[in-house]
């Protein structure tokens, strides 16, 4: 339990994976609960990850209740005992299968979402990028496996352009990400003419950060994603900040204590003095990919 009684971070994926499976059965918080034999009000604390004695009796019930895929079901459990054992984790390796990603979890959850990128994100990524970034990986060998990991992918990216409540999507992107070729100047040059079209949409504001800028704070940070979960009608949070860093080759890291939270806030106020508006970064982006265009 963290020491302001917030949710914490495993505490949180499994709430949101209950949840997510309780309203695919079609069932309320009163129905489930009385079927498990819970108050509503602990099934609530424990679908939003708040503090209470975590059971695993309980998950294994409301997994059977929802009918589980069994494997998913042990995971779940797993995943009770990490959060009840290890509450105040913030590093993560990859968490079990998609079901139990805690990265793509947040993120299907976030109302906005402010990153700073070296290379193109995710959510704005072509098929034939995405592919690139990939293949590139030495543990993924399975032209399958690439391709389901491409969908996926994809998939994510309607969040973003879905026309009710899409995600807001501030993307500092480093100037360099213009440059690291992906899949050759054909993968390249769609690429970067997609990033000016998208950039275009209501919800997403996108900006490079020039070469010329130099090094924020004097250091490089590095990549990182900013979530905020948005307030209900009463103006509470729904769920706390987090800030999410790709480990990349080791474990994710999660941050959401309040400070440093704010300090990954700050660091993207000073990113914004320097990166360029909207209209240049259109502009560079632009001529970028005709420069692609002309090596095909």
């Amino acid at each position: 339990m963290s020491e302001d009684g917030s949710p914490t971070l495993l505490r949180r994926q499994l709430g949101r994976f209950l949840r997510e499976r309780r309203e695919a059965s079609g069932l309320t918080i009163a129905l489930a609960a009385q079927e498990v034999q819970l108050s509503p009000a602990a099934l609530q604390r424990l679908e939003t990850g708040r503090p209470q004695k975590l059971r695993k009796q309980d998950v294994r019930a409301l997994c059977e209740l929802y009918e589980v895929d069994p494997d998913e079901l042990e995971k779940a459990v797993d995943l009770a005992v990490q959060a009840a054992r290890n509450p105040e984790v913030t590093a993560l390796g990859g968490l079990f299968s998609n079901a139990f990603n805690m990265y793509v979890g947040m993120e299907q959850s976030a109302r906005t979402l402010v990153t700073y990128q070296e290379q193109i994100p995710g959510l704005l990524q072509t098929a034939d990028y995405a592919k690139a970034t990939f293949r590139a990986f030495p543990g993924y060998n399975s032209s399958d496996d690439i391709e389901r990991r491409v969908a996926v992918r994809l998939r994510r990216q309607a969040m973003v352009t879905r026309k009710s409540n899409p995600l807001a999507v501030e993307v500092l992107l480093h100037q360099s990400a213009l440059h690291r070729v992906m899949g050759g100047p054909r993968v390249m040059s769609p690429q970067l003419m997609h990033l000016a079209e998208v950039g275009k949409l209501p919800n997403v504001t996108l900006r490079v950060h020039p070469y010329s800028a130099g090094m924020t704070w004097g250091f490089l940070h590095g990549p990182f994603v900013i979530l905020d979960f948005g307030s209900d009608r009463k103006g509470k949070q729904v769920e706390p900040p987090v800030v999410y860093v790709e480990g990349r080759v080791s474990s994710d890291l999660y941050v959401e204590k309040p400070d440093e939270v704010q300090r990954y806030h700050e660091l993207a106020d000073a990113i914004r003095v320097d990166a360029l508006d909207e209209t240049r970064t259109r502009d560079l982006l632009r001529q970028a990919a005709r420069e692609y265009e002309r090596e095909r």
